[in-house]
């Protein structure tokens, strides 16, 4: 992936927290907490490796058929070098049929995240605003949407239909 289209879209989300206050504060940072099984990590986008907190732990993963990188931390990462995914959170990317990108709720964020019963008014607009240039600049790049892509897929799985 273009490196200067992944710093544009971390730097767009350097600024802004979906709070006026760190939000962790109100769930004891939940969505940084490992899981029972003392797992948790967010996968990286791609080539932002280089670009996030050298004390994450990384490791080869898979999401859906891609392969990709996950960082993995015990619940704290310097803000300025969380990964993408992190900073974006509760938030995420969905293609529409015309391939445009528009943002909405991570549904792997409901059981965790308080901000999730006021649904995207209990969100900072200038928040949803970046995250949405963010998954943009993402979008523009063919491996940034690839990745988008197998996210969105990955998401599909937590979805309950009927």
């Amino acid at each position: 992936m273009d490196r200067q289209i992944l710093e544009a879209a971390r730097q767009a989300l350097t600024d802004v927290t979906p709070m006026n206050h760190d939000c962790g504060r109100h769930c004891g940072a939940a969505c940084c907490q490992p899981d029972e099984e003392g797992h948790g990590g967010m996968f990286l986008f791609p080539g932002e490796e280089a670009l996030i907190d050298p004390a994450l732990r990384v490791s080869d993963a898979m999401m859906g058929s891609i392969k990709v990188k996950m960082a993995e931390c015990e619940g704290a990462c310097r803000r300025d070098m969380r990964p993408l995914g992190c900073m974006i959170f509760p938030l995420t990317a969905e293609t529409n049929a015309d391939g445009s990108v528009y943002v909405r709720f991570d549904v792997r964020a409901r059981p965790l995240c308080p901000l999730m019963k006021n649904g995207l008014m209990g969100i900072r607009r200038d928040f949803r605003d970046a995250v949405s240039s963010a998954l943009s600049l993402i979008a523009s790049d063919p491996e940034g949407r690839a990745f988008l892509t197998a996210w969105e897929d990955e998401e599909d799985k937590y979805v309950f239909k009927l």
